[in-house]
């Protein structure tokens, strides 16, 4: 007999949270009467046949009170959907609904409660004051009643117990990948447009005008993409203007297809500032795409150096074991590494084969066994 599993999320939209659940439930629900529980009615991904939707929060529209106590309302909701469907396993991803999950398990100390982290919380709560202090108090108080948690990455799992006290056991699970049936074809051809992409949410940390400002003083025939939305867009789109990379520049919108465009390019650039694990660098090399990263915190190190530490001097690259690494912000290292990619087809193919030789070991099946470990 089946046992019954909820998964405790804000929304299902577009991100790398709700993507690894995505990408877990239809191997989920072969093991377990599965309920997806989201704050709010935002669905990007398809959910499979089986797994029950349930709706914490119908209200789109608000009252300045009411929006106030949501969150009680949220907790004490979620507290009784678990009494009332006799739930065993309860997992949550990303920090309100680890404080709720955390919390129900005062009321419910039968279920097994898993927590999972998907930022650096150092740096992602520091953007306010008040969050950072509010989560410095209330993470060791909610989270060590877990039973357990699991995050994306090493130095997520580090940062928390070193700076927020976490005692409970952690571990760490990547975020997966669908093996691509299709290869990128590496062109020997440096007449056509050489292809740069981008993938992410346009805002300041994931720094897309680094990688504008980096492309407008490339000499070669070469076209951007930068796939995805956020508040940054304009801003971004005027610095293009500003540059006269009006036509080489094309802002894609949010796309459901990221293949489509990734099988289009030539090398993949990731310029983040700071990221929890980068599921979109996975994706490209999951088709053979060279890659180019920051080595921010937390995951480019992990994925494209098996996590060994590197030395990087300013203005220059690092020939890291699957894809390149540059200075968080460097400007002309990112110039040197994009013409490195481009004048190099050999170096191209040898990264291309590394890059889906990597992606492998984030393979579905995979991954899913290790997140089933942790229910057992």
């Amino acid at each position: 007999m089946k046992k019954n599993l909820a998964i405790l999320m804000i929304t299902l939209g577009s991100g790398g949270a709700e993507k690894f659940v995505s990408l877990m439930l239809p191997e989920l629900i072969k093991d377990y009467n599965v309920s997806l529980v989201l704050f709010n009615e935002i669905i990007h991904f398809d959910i499979p046949k089986g797994v029950s939707i349930v709706i914490l929060n119908k209200n789109k529209k608000l009252s300045y009170f009411k929006n106030i106590t949501l969150f009680p309302r949220l907790i004490f909701r979620y507290v009784k959907f678990l009494k009332q469907n006799s739930i065993d396993f309860s997992i949550s991803l990303l920090t309100r609904p680890n404080l709720i999950n955390s919390f129900s398990k005062v009321f419910n100390k039968n279920i097994k409660i898993i927590i999972s982290e998907r930022c650096y919380p150092s740096l992602a709560y520091k953007s306010y004051k008040f969050r950072f202090y509010l989560y410095k108090l209330l993470l060791p108080i909610l989270y060590n009643k877990s039973d357990c948690l699991f995050s994306n990455s090493i130095e997520i799992n580090k940062d928390l117990h070193k700076n927020f006290g976490l005692k409970i056991p952690m571990h760490v699970i990547y975020n997966p990948v669908v093996l691509s049936k299709q290869r990128v074809p590496i062109s020997i051809n440096l007449e056509k447009e050489f292809t740069i992409i981008n993938i992410g949410s346009l805002y300041q940390i994931k720094n897309q005008l680094l990688l504008i400002k980096a492309f407008s003083k490339l000499k070669m025939n070469r076209r951007l993409l930068l796939v995805g939305d956020g508040k940054d867009k304009k801003q971004l789109q005027n610095t293009s203007l500003e540059l006269v990379l009006k036509n080489e520049i094309i802002f894609t919108g949010k796309i459901k297809n990221v293949n489509e465009y990734l099988l289009k390019s030539d090398c993949f650039v990731l310029s983040s500032n700071s990221e929890g694990f980068p599921n979109v660098l996975i994706e490209a090399m999951a088709i053979g795409l060279p890659v180019i990263s920051t080595n921010c915190k937390s995951g480019p190190l992990e994925i494209l150096n098996e996590n060994n530490k590197v030395i990087i001097n300013d203005g220059e690259f690092y020939l890291a074991k699957y894809g390149l690494l540059i200075n968080v912000g460097d400007e002309d290292a990112l110039i040197k590494a994009i013409n490195f990619f481009y004048n190099n087809y050999s170096e191209r193919v040898k990264y291309s084969d590394l890059s889906y030789e990597r992606a492998k070991e984030y393979d579905v099946n995979t991954i899913y066994i290790k997140l089933n470990q942790l229910l057992c």
